[in-house]
């Protein structure tokens, strides 16, 4: 395993996949209590197989299990946590702190506010289960290359979970409940490593939205992002400790940990999303103590990859989008890669997707084909790459 995540332009997904028909489906009938939970682990065991597979077939390096058995990227947490539950966006409203805006923003969703979940404290916040144990045991069984396994991270989850009107009775504070979210992904983290997993990676989306909408607030939806936060410098800074007190001691071994920030994975409508160069998380990520970051860079709207020089980390690069149906020509990629290896030597390059390519049960990316096809041009922009070193 250490061989592979040392070989330069290491290929590996996001995390989501698209799922079948028959597991969206049974992923709503599920949460309204009309499947059994042996009927849905059998559709969603076949559904990992044909995500592992094409995966394989289209030559990464490391794969995931698509996160088939997953609602969304952020909302399965509350079915293996105590003390949380699951209210769709639609419900949240009238405990929103400026309802009124969160309103508006709800315009911009390619999905319906009802079918959108997100995870609420409102109870001490324990771990019932692993969160993603269950995945990891069956990959292992069904491949031998190196897993990776995505989970929200520490600034999402608490900024998702909060909600003030549900969550005081409980915890004092936002700060307060991020001491028990800490804890949580700690065990979690600990956990996946002891079984071997490659890569955990933390999401981390929001991290552009505190900086990007400042000045049009009401025209990006962010999930996780429903509360108000602060002035962008002081929430950036409180951000990084909750992650880098949630990575101490986790960094650093076989298994790296990754941070993992886009800009928005909601729509196909690239003029929803969020634009802006990373100049200005520059300073933030620099103080990331993880072993690496996956960061959105294939779109006009992330800026050039020249700043990305700067950071200290391992970079996974995003170099097909996920959200349209044009795919990538490999000589283009594999050009835009090796100019950034004038500022990052190619052994701390990966290539990536900007994100998941089915982040909602409800509503994928892209579709099986294009997304397969966009994970080959990744691939053999590697393979270029990889000849030329």
């Amino acid at each position: 395993m250490s061989e592979t995540l040392s070989s330069p332009y290491l290929c590996a997904p996001v995390g989501s996949w698209p799922r079948p028909p028959e597991l969206v489906r049974a992923v709503r009938e599920r949460r309204r209590g009309r499947l059994d939970p042996d009927s849905f682990r059998r559709l969603a065991d076949d559904a990992v197989r044909a995500a592992v597979a094409a995966q394989e077939a289209a030559g990464l390096d490391v794969i995931t299990d698509g996160e088939q058995r997953r609602d969304n990227f952020l909302a399965f947490v509350a079915e293996k946590l105590e003390g949380v539950t699951m209210m769709t966006v639609a419900e949240l409203l009238p405990y929103l702190e400026d309802k009124a805006a969160f309103e508006e923003v709800l315009g911009t969703l390619d999905v319906p506010a009802f079918s959108l979940t997100n995870p609420v404290a409102v109870g001490p916040v324990r771990r019932r289960q692993s969160l993603a144990g269950d995945e990891v045991e069956f990959l292992r069984h069904i491949t031998d290359r190196p897993i990776k396994v995505a989970l929200p991270g520490p600034y999402l989850l608490t900024r998702a979970m909060w909600v003030e009107s549900l969550s005081q009775p409980t915890y004092r504070d936002r700060e307060a409940l991020a001491e028990d979210v800490i804890r949580v992904l700690r065990e979690e983290i600990a956990e996946l490593q002891a079984k071997g997993v490659a890569i955990v990676q933390l999401d981390e989306p929001i991290f552009t939205e505190v900086v990007f909408t400042q000045r049009h607030a009401h025209r990006t939806f962010m999930c996780g992002a429903l509360t108000q936060r602060l002035e962008a410098e002081a929430e950036l800074t409180w951000a990084v400790e909750v992650v880098n007190r949630t990575a101490a001691g986790l960094t650093g071994g076989a298994s790296w940990l990754a941070v993992h920030i886009c800009r928005g994975n909601w729509s196909t409508r690239e003029e929803l999303l969020l634009r802006g160069d990373w100049s200005p998380l520059i300073p933030h990520l620099k103080r990331l103590e993880v072993d690496q970051l996956v960061l959105e860079c294939a779109t006009d709207r992330a800026g050039s990859w020249e700043i990305l020089g700067q950071l200290p980390q391992r970079l996974g690069i995003g170099v097909v989008n996920p959200r349209t149906a044009a795919v990538e020509d490999p000589e283009a990629i594999a050009n835009r890669v090796r100019a950034l290896t004038q500022f990052v030597p190619p052994e701390r390059i990966a290539l990536n997707p900007d994100c998941g390519f089915g982040t909602f049960a409800e509503r994928p990316m892209n579709d099986l084909q294009v997304a397969t096809a966009k994970l080959r041009a990744m691939t053999a922009a590697r393979d270029r790459l990889a000849a030329g070193l």
